[in-house]
C-alpha cells in the first residue's frame, strides 16, 4: 500500500481531491463545531456549522488543490472559520479548544481509515483499500502540517495561547510579519524539515494504527 503522488494519474488525481476535499471539510467543521458548543455562535450564523463542502471550501484554494492533485504535489485550504472570542467564557482556552478541534478531527479521520485498514484489509476491494490508505496519510499530514506553530497555521494560535503574555505578544509581532514568508520558503524549500515535522510521525503513526510497517 501506499500513494506515490510524483507519479500521479487521472484516477489518483481524482481519488485524492475527494479525499483532501472531504479532509478539509472535516477539519474546518471541527474549528466550527467546538466554538459553537464553546458559547460562540458566529460559525453558526456564517452557516459553517455543517459537513457541506461548499461551506468550507475557499474557491482558490479548491482549485489549487486541483492543479496540484493532477501535478503531483498535493496543496490546498478552506476557508477559516471565524470565531468572537468575546463570546467565549475562557478566551484563551476556548480558542485553543477551538483550534486543536480541526487537527483532532483529521486524527479521528485517520483513525477511521487505519482501522479500516487494519480489521478489514483482506475483504477490501482495490479502490476501497486506495481510498482508506489516501484518507489514512492525508488527514495524518493535515494533522501535523496544521500543528506546525506559523501563522496562518493551527499551531501558531496554540503557540499565542499557551505562551506567557509578553512572549506572545512578541512572537505573535514577528510572526505576523514575517510567518507567510516562513511557511512559503518551508513548502519549497524544507523538504528534508517537512519531512521530520509530517512525513515521518505520519509514517510512525499509520503504523501504529494499522499494525502495517510504513516507510521501512
Amino acid at each position: 500500500m501506499g500513494i506515490d503522488l510524483s507519479r500521479i494519474d487521472v484516477h489518483q488525481a481524482l481519488v485524492y481531491i475527494l479525499v483532501i476535499v472531504l479532509s478539509i471539510t472535516v477539519h474546518e467543521f471541527g474549528h466550527a463545531f467546538v466554538a459553537d458548543r464553546l458559547g460562540d455562535d458566529t460559525p453558526r450564523r456564517q452557516g459553517r456549522v455543517t459537513l457541506l463542502p461548499t461551506e468550507h471550501l475557499d474557491p482558490i484554494g479548491f482549485l489549487m488543490i486541483v492543479f496540484m492533485a493532477f501535478g503531483g504535489i498535493g496543496l490546498g485550504w478552506g476557508k477559516p472559520v471565524q470565531i468572537n472570542p468575546a463570546a467565549l467564557r475562557h478566551p484563551r482556552r476556548d480558542d485553543t479548544l477551538i483550534t486543536l478541534a480541526g487537527p483532532f478531527a483529521n486524527l479521528v479521520l485517520a483513525c477511521i481509515a487505519g482501522l479500516t485498514i487494519r480489521f478489514f484489509q483482506p475483504t477490501l476491494s482495490g479502490l476501497a483499500e486506495e481510498l482508506a490508505t489516501t484518507f489514512l496519510f492525508v488527514n495524518l499530514s493535515l494533522m501535523f502540517f496544521n500543528l506546525i506553530p506559523i501563522p496562518p497555521l493551527d499551531g501558531s494560535h496554540v503557540m499565542v495561547n499557551v505562551l506567557p503574555r509578553e512572549p506572545a505578544m512578541r512572537y505573535a509581532r514577528v510572526m505576523g510579519q514575517y510567518g507567510f514568508m516562513i511557511l512559503i520558503a518551508l513548502i519549497f524549500f524544507g523538504g528534508p524539515f517537512l519531512y521530520q515535522l509530517i512525513e515521518r510521525p505520519s509514517l510512525a503513526v499509520a503504523t501504529l494504527i494499522t499494525g502495517v510497517p510504513f516507510g521501512g
